[in-house]
């Protein structure tokens, strides 16, 4: 009798956390193309920006009573030549200092998160490391930025500053060296997920 109650016990245990558990799978999204990743930077004439306009990744996130708990999984990566200015000289010269012949693809790879933190409805702040490959150079970077949850809809947005001489770029120049750009570019982000 006494082990047919454990038994009885035991079964209403695991039935339980089978219950509970179903909000805490991993729920997969995919990169929209409506995303904007835009590179902005300096240099003794002006200031410039560059947009992706290819780019694909994924997320994998973890809920619990449609909180968001975990991310397990957040990959971006861009073709380092779909990086466009609107000026196809400065475009030409940036590809060139990316070395785009041999280093296709700039890519993001969250490698783990150490906070999560409640920043209003459904709004989150997470912070943690990322791996960022850029011209073949791949550096573990500090990251922060807000996740928000509507439904099916994940949206990462935020920005980065990074120095392009620590990835082994020389910032590109124009006219014979007359036009130089600055080390330290932004990296903005506003990017949506589906399911």
């Amino acid at each position: 009798m006494k082990v047919l109650k454990s038994y009885q016990v035991i079964l209403t245990g695991v039935f339980f956390m089978l219950l509970t558990a179903g909000s805490m799978f991993g729920q997969n999204f995919k990169m929209d193309n409506s995303s904007e990743i835009i590179v902005e930077g300096t240099s003794n004439i002006h200031d410039w920006e560059m947009k992706a306009t290819s780019k694909q990744g994924g997320a994998t996130i973890t809920t619990e009573d449609g909180k968001l708990t975990g991310i397990s999984k957040l990959q971006v990566s861009i073709p380092a030549e779909s990086l466009e200015s609107g000026k196809g000289g400065m475009d030409k010269n940036a590809y060139k200092a990316l070395n785009t012949n041999k280093h296709k693809n700039i890519e993001f790879k969250l490698d783990e998160v150490k906070k999560i933190e409640a920043n209003g409805s459904n709004s989150y702040k997470v912070n943690g490391l990322a791996t960022l490959k850029i011209s073949g150079v791949s550096k573990q970077v500090p990251v922060e930025f807000t996740a928000k949850l509507n439904g099916n809809k994940l949206e990462i947005n935020g920005e980065e500053s990074l120095n392009m001489t620590n990835y082994k770029i020389d910032p590109p120049t124009a006219m014979f060296g007359t036009i130089t750009t600055g080390e330290e570019v932004t990296i903005k982000f506003k990017s949506t997920f589906s399911k």
